[in-house]
């Protein structure tokens, strides 16, 4: 199928290219001539592509070792996009409402979401850190590090969470409690900002339970 005609059937597929740094320019081309002109692994892309349109992953896929460098950049460019644009982006449209509309709520609301992201910022700094260093390592040298202890791709399984749950809360204050007279306009920006950061962050953590640590544990083995 063509890139153009996909996207033009599920926009969300733009912030996949964005984080497989390509060029929404995408001509006529393929799905195929497209990873071959990025030289990304053509199972990789459809592997991920599926979870962007909901047709979720078809059991265990043959990923190549190729593949895991490509998986940690596309995390860590999605990493950025959290960092600076969803998170300031969310955090304007809060303070406009605030700046409209006096009231605890808002306040409550602006605390709710800056704990909020602390808790995410802390995540990503985490995989940052240590987690997507130990799978470099792990195409390497077999992944252990001495200053850092015994790690595997079990651990971080064992430490990664769902930082996308929370984000319910924040919609459901807006959706059914807080009363704000107006601003539809405003509003509806922030609750869009909300929804594709929530949709982001979920296929985020389904490439890393999917792809990512599987991949590990594979090499692991071998």
């Amino acid at each position: 199928m063509k890139m153009a005609d996909l996207i033009d059937g599920n926009p969300y597929l733009l912030l996949m290219l964005q984080h497989f740094n390509i060029d929404f320019r995408v001509g006529d081309r393929t799905v195929l001539q497209l990873c071959n002109r990025h030289g990304i692994g053509e199972q990789l892309f459809i592997s991920i592509a599926n979870l962007y349109t909901g047709a979720g992953g078809r059991g265990k896929q043959p990923f190549s070792r190729s593949d895991l460098p490509q998986v940690i950049d596309f995390l860590k460019r999605s990493h950025n996009y959290y960092r600076f644009d969803k998170y300031p982006q969310i955090s304007s449209y809060i303070r406009r409402l605030q700046e409209n509309h006096a009231g605890k709520e808002l306040k409550l609301l602006e605390k709710f979401f800056n704990e909020y992201f602390t808790e995410v910022k802390e995540h990503l700094d985490y995989e940052d850190e240590v987690a997507f260093p130990y799978f470099i390592r792990l195409l390497g040298d077999g992944g252990q590090d001495e200053s850092r202890g015994v790690y595997s791709s079990g651990v971080y399984r064992e430490h990664h969470t769902d930082i996308e749950l929370k984000l319910n809360d924040l919609k459901n204050l807006l959706l059914k409690h807080i009363r704000i007279d107006g601003d539809r306009d405003l509003r509806r920006k922030l609750l869009m900002a909300l929804y594709e950061l929530e949709f982001d962050l979920y296929v985020h953590s389904l490439i890393e339970e999917t792809i990512l640590i599987p991949s590990g544990v594979d090499m692991e083995r071998e």
